[in-house]
């Protein structure tokens, strides 16, 4: 990781508008709707204004950029512990598959260290929630959780399966204080926006409308620009994305042959006694 940060060239993308963004947050701007960047506004949630003000602050306000990717390589060795506890609890990976995860993802490197984007930092946070959630410290994961979809929304996608696991293990009762960890600190983070303008702060750090960019995509791109830009397009993924989530959650993730809505039950007054989740269980569910 070292070598590739001064063999490598570092790539400018994010990084200013990151920096440009907190300022105006440290200069006395709460108002999400009137924070900007070189790449256009603020559409980050307040977690990710906390974390990028302390490397703001690190890295000689955004300046030195060497430093940066020194932090963010440490991250990334940080990131790989914890992707390699999950590995080594679920028994699916031999051990020598580690080191090529190291040396081999060019991509991996790319997004950490050479890009200094806040992917790392949310996913970061999520694997150790996914630690928690398999040690049962259940309150604990739940905060990381709800932490790292403060620095980014898209581990939103990870809710379902996570909502999934705190039925099968609480019930409906007994999953609601864990979602309301989620959900409290959610606010309690937000607090000094959604005082300033709690419209701007939802509509602009947790806004589902929002459309990406053909020229950013990798995934999608051998379709034509039009149609990975029309909403069509955009309609047909999400009705694909829920279509699965429900057969999974009916024909995967739920099979002791009661009826789904057994779950909303506390486990005690089931029919089919609850088995102790495996860690595989809550691997497979959440991913």
């Amino acid at each position: 990781t070292f070598w590739v940060i001064h063999r490598v060239a570092y790539t400018e993308i994010d990084w200013k508008a990151y920096m440009a963004q907190v300022e105006g947050v440290i200069n006395g701007t709460y108002d999400y709707t009137q924070l900007q960047g070189d790449t256009g506004p603020l559409v980050y949630p307040a977690g990710f204004v906390y974390i990028f003000m302390g490397l703001y602050y690190a890295t000689g306000q955004g300046t030195d950029i060497r430093m940066a990717q020194h932090i963010f390589a440490m991250l990334y060795l940080a990131t790989l512990l914890l992707v390699f506890l999950i590995y080594h609890q679920t028994c699916k990976v031999p051990p020598f598959v580690f080191f090529f995860m190291c040396c081999a993802s060019y991509r991996v490197h790319s997004i950490f260290v050479l890009r200094l984007f806040n992917d790392p930092v949310a996913m970061a946070l999520l694997f150790l929630s996914i630690n928690l959630l398999l040690a049962q410290r259940w309150g604990w994961g739940c905060c990381c959780f709800s932490l790292a979809v403060s620095v980014k929304m898209n581990v939103l996608l990870f809710a379902p399966g996570l909502l999934f696991l705190l039925l099968m293990q609480f019930g409906f009762r007994g999953a609601l204080p864990k979602l309301g960890i989620c959900a409290v600190l959610q606010v309690v983070l937000g607090l000094p926006f959604l005082l300033e303008n709690p419209i701007g702060y939802l509509s602009r750090s947790f806004d589902l409308g929002r459309q990406f960019l053909f020229r950013w995509t990798v995934n999608w791109r051998f379709l034509p620009e039009a149609l990975f830009l029309h909403r069509a397009f955009h309609l047909v993924l999400l009705a694909a994305h829920l279509t699965l989530l429900f057969l999974f959650a009916f024909c995967r993730w739920h099979r002791t042959g009661e009826s789904i809505l057994s779950l909303l039950k506390a486990p005690s007054k089931r029919k089919v006694p609850p088995q102790p989740l495996t860690p595989n269980q809550i691997i497979s569910t959440l991913f």
